[in-house]
């Protein structure tokens, strides 16, 4: 059975024979090269033997066009990248706020990086994700973390006209790169959590331009990223995706709870911090409690969001062992 298969038969429910898992990671030195990010994810692929691949795209590409300044420096030591000069200052700047052409700029770069990637796994039938951000999370970074105290000031108005161009470009993204031959999207959410905003501020500014972006992709394999502590839970749990992605283990809900009330394939069960710092004790339990929560039905076992640099090559190749060496005793258990 080729990893294609597999994650066909989870996601149709049935028993596996082995769970599938994934891990990904920013590669912030050769992110914005095509041909350098492409190799590495490729690499990355055939060293741990994943069975799913996301993109590791540039954390910031969908602001890029909008002329955006980003300081990357802080991400090779483990911490995140920061806008510096932004498009919008002021409320009124969200009226030049336009759709992008998908034909050049950062947008044409992570479809180069898509397509020789693309090249190099041919063969190798494994499935292949495109990460995409939700159009909220775009506009919160354009406007510097600032886009509920612009929704205070009252431009709400011009907001959603700016969603909505900014939705149209993701959009058109969206449906390019599964007619190049990505099996899906991974939507990155990363306001849909108490810790940044609140479910009706989300309700209004977030979920319906969600749905557009999903409804864009004719994929098979949609997964939806809940980034971040304390997610909004009843928010996103019937959003139209194969996959659910969220912190396990750093937010509720548990896995067992995630898997009942979402019905959906879970991509999760492993603390991603947990890699990082070398808990390998706390790891052994995540990957046993998760395993047996869900009697490996319906689950693709991964961290929650990006591993963090200083990658581990220790650490990572550890995820599997332990996922064997569980998935063996759970079967002679049972």
């Amino acid at each position: 059975m080729n990893k294609r298969e597999l994650i066909k038969k989870v996601l149709a429910g049935e028993k596996p024979p082995v769970v599938p898992y994934a891990m990904w990671s920013h590669m912030p030195q050769f992110d914005r090269e095509p041909e350098k990010i492409a190799q590495k994810t490729y690499d990355f692929y055939k060293e741990y033997d994943i069975d799913l691949v996301k993109t590791m795209n540039n954390g910031m590409y969908s602001v890029e066009d909008f002329d955006c300044i980003i300081d990357y420096s802080e991400v090779i030591q483990g911490g995140v990248a920061k806008i510096v000069r932004t498009p919008v200052n002021q409320g009124g700047d969200w009226k030049n706020i336009q759709e992008l052409s998908i034909e050049k700029g950062a947008l044409k770069r992570e479809q180069e990086y898509l397509y020789l990637l693309l090249d190099k796994l041919q063969g190798e039938d494994v499935p292949v994700v495109f990460t995409v951000f939700s159009p909220v999370t775009t506009a919160d970074k354009l406007c510097g973390g600032k886009l509920m105290e612009y929704v205070k000031q009252g431009y709400g108005a011009d907001i959603h006209a700016a969603l909505e161009r900014i939705t149209a470009t993701t959009c058109k993204l969206v449906e390019k790169v599964i007619s190049m031959g990505a099996d899906g999207v991974f939507l990155a959410s990363q306001m849909s959590s108490f810790a940044v905003s609140n479910e009706p501020f989300y309700a209004e500014y977030g979920v319906p331009y969600d749905k557009k972006i999903l409804e864009a992709s004719m994929g098979w394999c949609n997964i939806l990223h809940a980034h971040g502590e304390d997610i909004m839970f009843d928010l996103l749990k019937d959003y139209p995706v194969q996959i659910f992605n969220w912190h396990a283990w750093q937010s509720l809900p548990t896995v067992e709870e995630a898997a009942a009330f979402s019905g959906k394939t879970l991509l999760g069960g492993i603390e991603r911090m947990d890699i990082t710092r070398h808990n390998k004790n706390q790891l052994r339990h995540e990957i046993y409690e998760t395993i047996k929560a869900t009697g490996g039905r319906h689950l693709i076992l991964a961290p929650g969001c990006v591993i963090r640099y200083p990658l581990d090559k220790e650490m990572l190749s550890y995820v599997k062992n332990i996922k064997s060496e569980t998935e063996q005793f759970l079967r002679k258990k049972s």
